[in-house]
């Protein structure tokens, strides 16, 4: 027998240390070439470190939080050969799951989809038994989910990569019968005095990071406008009626992005990065915009590269496109960063008003809250109109009040008049 040390791999661009996130496997496992190992958060992404070889896990390099240099021990596998030790790095990463840590709101929120279809879990069991201060493995979204249906995450047995507790762990859960919302009424009414401690680490900590420095860094100031998009809504309507089963159905994002790409031809000092270590403010021709994302391992803003050389359906295919590959964990470094605007939104929860953080070095982001229909006077008479806000944040220290307010008046105005989207 002989043994394999992994070692940390160069992932590229200089990067000369990154954070261990999380391990997938444990000492005395047994793994198999290709197997992932471990996940490892770099400024950009996180990359799936896999197996380059079958054996058994022998020793761990680091714990998750560690900050670890290229080229330090990872992992250490008993493999089957020769007695002599063996190193390598490990290979190539397989997968990158994005990080999308610099803004502050999202498209929608949903489960993310893994890579390939898992079969349903099963429940082996009634429950599993762990300690009270065990916590289980599950995403930040899987244990909202449980929160929400009354479930113990500490009682679910999970089919994840080491054990982790996923969404159809939950439903095989439910199904069982062994759900706390199906216990006796007055067990809704039982003293809680358990604690939970979570550590900020791999995504969250990149996460908060970065909203720390934007808000340290730029000062913010948010300006709110209502919308009336009852034309755009009817526009939207009609395209999808007649061209929506040859081109796909549209949403109110693509018009959105048209909107900015003709408001940023009067207004270019918005479609801008500063700078603020060497002062320079760079103003962009090309509108790349970043469309946030949620997904189960964080908030992610891939890019609509080109936005002004794209026609509706374009932009729509793509914003599809770049979404889905940001929920599966596929998207690249090179489709999350690179943005010049952004657009952030709630969809459905996007409530009345919200205060967007910049995604630096940007100096503007727009905000969509939901749409409503209310009562307004139109011309001496009240009438249901679909209304919306736009609540939008700028940097003060290179962005003038007046310019961010003439700036939302014109997405207004190119909203509430839908032709002149189209009119060159």
């Amino acid at each position: 027998m002989g043994t394999h040390v992994i070692k940390m791999p160069d992932i590229g661009e200089g990067i000369a240390e990154v954070e261990l996130s999380q391990w997938h496997v444990k000492v005395g496992d047994l793994v198999v070439e290709d197997q992932v190992l471990a996940d490892v958060m770099t400024d950009k992404a996180m990359v799936d470190i896999p197996s380059p070889v079958n054996g058994k896990v022998i020793a761990l390099g680091g714990q998750p939080g560690e900050v670890m240099a290229v080229g330090s021990v990872l992992i250490s596998i008993e493999v089957e050969g020769a007695g002599n030790l063996k190193e390598s790095a490990a290979p190539v990463p397989v997968k990158e799951a994005p990080v999308a840590p610099k803004v502050e709101a999202a498209v929608e929120s949903k489960p993310a989809a893994t890579a390939a279809p898992r079969p349903a879990a099963v429940c082996q069991g009634p429950m599993v038994a762990r300690e009270a201060d065990e916590r289980p493995l599950a995403s930040p979204a899987v244990r909202k989910h449980a929160l929400d249906l009354g479930i113990q995450l500490r009682l679910v047995r999970g089919t994840g990569p080491a054990g982790r507790v996923l969404h159809e762990d939950l439903e095989a859960y439910l199904a069982q019968g062994q759900s706390n919302a199906s216990a006796p009424a007055a067990a809704a009414y039982a003293q809680r005095n358990d604690e939970e401690q979570i550590q900020v680490i791999g995504m969250r900590r990149k996460i908060a990071q970065r909203m720390q420095d934007a808000t340290q860094r730029a000062a913010h100031f948010s300006y709110v406008e209502e919308i009336d998009v009852t034309a755009i809504e009817e526009l939207r309507a009609h395209l999808n009626e007649k061209h929506g089963a040859s081109r796909g159905k549209l949403t109110l994002l693509p018009f959105l992005v048209r909107a900015l790409v003709v408001a940023l031809r009067d207004f270019p000092q918005m479609n801008a990065r500063y700078d603020d270590e060497a002062q320079v403010i760079t103003r962009l021709g090309a509108v790349h915009v970043g469309v946030a994302t949620q997904s189960d391992v964080g908030l992610m803003v891939p890019v609509v590269r080109h936005a002004e050389a794209r026609s509706l359906w374009d932009s729509a295919a793509e914003i599809s496109r770049l979404a889905n590959a940001a929920r599966n964990g596929k998207a690249s470094r090179d489709e999350l960063s690179g943005s010049t605007i952004t657009l952030t939104s709630l969809g459905a929860l996007g409530g009345i008003v919200s205060t967007p953080v910049l995604n630096l070095p940007e100096v503007a982001i727009v905000g969509v809250n939901k749409i409503v229909e209310r009562p307004m006077v139109v011309k001496g008479q009240v009438v249901i109109r679909k209304m919306m806000n736009l609540s939008s944040s700028f940097d003060h220290r290179v962005v003038d009040g007046m310019d961010a307010a003439l700036f939302i008046q014109a997405i207004r105005g190119l909203l509430e008049q839908p032709a002149t989207l189209f009119v060159e």
